[in-house]
């Protein structure tokens, strides 16, 4: 029985080998930085316009005389002018013609061809627009809006994450995490990573929503492309409870099997 179990137990040693291979704690974590990680300064002020990139879609508009017929939608004229303005205003709003940002940065637009406007924030590409259509049009008035503005939110918790779209282009950091359920329960407040796209490489920033003086950082505007991760608390205990247990099983499976035969030899 001796030899039967000494033979047995590379047999054993591989199993468990295996099953330590395949250990999944706290693989779902994402993002991790070092204790000694720098975090890049975070200055709200600084850089509150977003700048139009690839793949963007954008919403253009023109209007003449810098905005007279919008301003007849708008104050809706009396009578059968004013049934008209608001049913143009009701196209332009349903019916808008879309635009999309080529990889080279540039935007195919009626009577200009392509025009360079990767790298602007809005207001320098409605003015570049505006000098572009000047020979066109009087006093041209130009009106983008990027339509498919969106950020990701990973609140704390595997299998919960979830595009936020923005509506707003002032939302808050406070707001998207309300609109995606808010942090979970095992997300830690006192790390929430903001990663946001920049010119030569993504600027990463920290901040410690768990007090009220966190709200100055929970106020902040987020911008399209934006990715929010609230790194969740390590669960060393219960996840490798979850990966021993298996093996545990395992063992004592085969240890009940060597039990019953020793049994079984000894009574023969």
């Amino acid at each position: 029985m001796m030899r039967f179990m000494l033979r047995l137990m590379p047999v054993l040693f591989l199993l468990c080998s295996i099953g330590w291979s395949g250990c999944t704690i706290n693989r779902n974590m994402m993002f991790r930085t070092p204790s000694d990680f720098v975090f890049d300064p975070f200055n709200p002020i600084s850089d509150v316009n977003y700048r139009i990139a690839p793949n963007d879609l954008l919403s253009f508009q023109l209007f003449s005389n810098k905005g007279e017929r919008l301003l007849s939608l708008t104050a809706g004229a009396a009578g059968d002018a004013a049934g008209n303005a608001r049913g143009m205003n009701m196209l332009n709003q349903n019916n808008r013609f879309l635009y999309e940002v080529r990889p080279d940065g540039t935007v195919e637009l009626p009577e200009l061809g392509p025009v360079q406007l990767a790298g602007l924030n809005i207001s320098e590409a409605e003015t570049k627009l505006e000098e572009a259509y000047r020979s066109n049009y009087v006093k041209p008035l130009a009106l983008i809006e990027v339509t498919n503005q969106r950020v990701l939110v990973f609140p704390g918790e595997a299998g919960v994450a979830s595009v936020v779209t923005l509506v707003n282009p002032n939302t808050s950091l406070l707001e998207v995490l309300a609109l995606s359920g808010g942090i979970r329960g095992r997300g830690d407040a006192r790390k929430v990573k903001l990663i946001r796209r920049g010119t030569d490489r993504p600027t990463i920033h920290q901040f410690d929503l768990s007090t009220i003086e966190g709200l100055e950082y929970a106020t902040t505007t987020v911008q399209a492309g934006d990715i929010v991760y609230v790194e969740p608390l390590p669960q060393y205990l219960n996840e490798i409870l979850a990966d021993v247990t298996p093996v545990l099983s395992l063992l004592t499976t085969i240890s009940s099997f060597i039990a019953l035969i020793s049994i079984v030899g000894n009574n023969n």
